[in-house]
Parts: structure tokens; C-alpha cells; sequence
């Protein structure tokens, strides 16, 4: 809903769009690959999640001005003043996401950095172990193995919150926060700048890097 004339603008861009689709079906294939004990199909989904997290910090520094985390990081103060808003339905100014949604992608962020990052570490009672857990020793491990699970479950609220908080955008503020991230446009008042959104040719070393770390990580701890 916007008051006046508008623009469709280019505010997400291809990378940032295909990161959140590819993390939303990894970690329901986890969650899957686990549930049917496919262990090797777990630990490389796993390894795609890690891969596609080193991207994103590294994108959130040089890529698009709506990706870097400059923008995403405002105080909590703003974050708790959006959140007591959101019942009101008024035009859709945001060109990247709000002060709230900022702090959910840097809370989904850390919990995934956690989740991968355990994984790396933990075992399965002696059957199967992370790539890194022999660094550790198996008392550390079964540790890590249940802060993994813990964590998990954590995620999954932390996930449930923020599909709840799109839901409530759409009903309450008739905001549809699903199709800018499917499209990467969305309908702005002209007054407002577009975006800076980075040459799409940057994010190939940025993805190389990515997976070079994993596989390093991997093959060679």
C-alpha cells in the first residue's frame, strides 16, 4: 500500500534473493536427511548451509546496500519502536529490511553459524562424526552434539517468528514482504532512492572463496 505516485524498484538482488530460498529448503532437507538417518546427505547439506553462510557475511561487506549489514543494524530502541507499529496499516517505505527484521536476520544468521558450526563438531554415538570432532575429543563432541539438537530447536522458533511476522505484514499492514524477495522488485514512492545493487559478476569470486573455505575446512582440518 503506498499514498502517491511510485516506482518499481530493484531492491533485492539475485544473490541475496537465492541465498534465502536455497537456506529455507536446506534446512528443511536437514531436518529431513536426519529424520531418515541419510547421514552423508546431511553432513552435505550442511556443508552447502556453511558454504552459503561464508558468502553471506562476505556479501553483507561488499555487495548490494540492502544485503550489508551497515544497513541491517539499527538500534534496539527503533527495533522495539517498528514492533509497536505494526498494527498500523500505512504505505510500504522500506527499500531493505526494517530496524525489527534487521535484528531477525542477524539472530537466523548466528543461529545457523551455530548450527553448522556444532555440526562440524559433533558425533553420532561413535557411528558418524563431524570432519572436525576428532579435534575436540568424544566428551566435547557429545556436548556439542546436544547443544546441535538444542540449537536446532531454537531455530525453529526463531524461523516460526519470522514467518509469523511476515503473515501479520500482509494482514495487518497489507505489506507483502514475499513477492520483493521472489521478484527482487517492489513498488516504492518516487521520492525514494533506489538502491545501490552490486554488478551480479562480484558475487563469483565471493562464492569461490566460499567454497574453498569448505573445502579446506573439510578435507584438510
Amino acid at each position: 500500500m503506498t499514498n502517491g505516485p511510485t516506482n518499481l524498484v530493484q531492491v533485492w538482488d539475485v544473490p541475496i534473493r537465492v541465498f534465502h530460498w536455497a537456506i529455507v529448503m536446506l534446512v528443511g532437507f536437514s531436518w529431513l536427511s536426519i529424520e531418515l538417518n541419510w547421514i552423508d546427505l546431511h553432513f552435505l547439506s550442511g556443508y552447502t548451509i556453511l558454504t552459503l553462510l561464508l558468502f553471506r557475511i562476505v556479501w553483507g561487506i561488499v555487495g548490494s546496500d540492502t544485503a550489508r549489514f551497515s544497513r541491517l543494524v539499527l538500534s534496539p530502541v527503533a527495533a522495539l519502536r517498528h514492533l509497536a507499529h505494526i498494527g498500523r496499516r500505512e504505505p510500504d517505505r522500506q527499500i531493505g529490511h526494517n530496524a525489527a527484521g534487521g535484528w531477525m536476520v542477524l539472530l537466523i544468521l548466528a543461529l545457523l553459524l551455530v548450527q553448522v558450526g556444532t555440526g562440524l563438531l559433533s558425533n553420532t554415538d561413535g557411528l558418524d562424526e563431524g570432519p572436525l570432532a576428532h579435534l575436540v575429543g568424544k566428551r566435547a563432541s557429545d556436548l556439542l552434539t546436544i547443544v546441535h539438537s538444542a540449537n536446532f530447536t531454537v531455530l525453529q522458533i526463531a524461523v516460526g517468528l519470522h514467518v509469523l511476522a511476515v503473515l501479520a505484514y500482509a494482514v495487518l499492514k497489507r505489506q507483502d514482504l514475499v513477492r520483493p524477495m521472489l521478484t527482487g522488485r517492489k513498488r516504492l514512492p518516487v521520492s525514494l532512492g533506489a538502491p545501490r545493487i552490486a554488478n551480479l559478476w562480484l558475487a563469483l569470486p565471493v562464492l569461490a572463496l566460499a567454497v574453498g573455505i569448505v573445502v579446506l575446512l573439510v578435507n584438510f582440518a
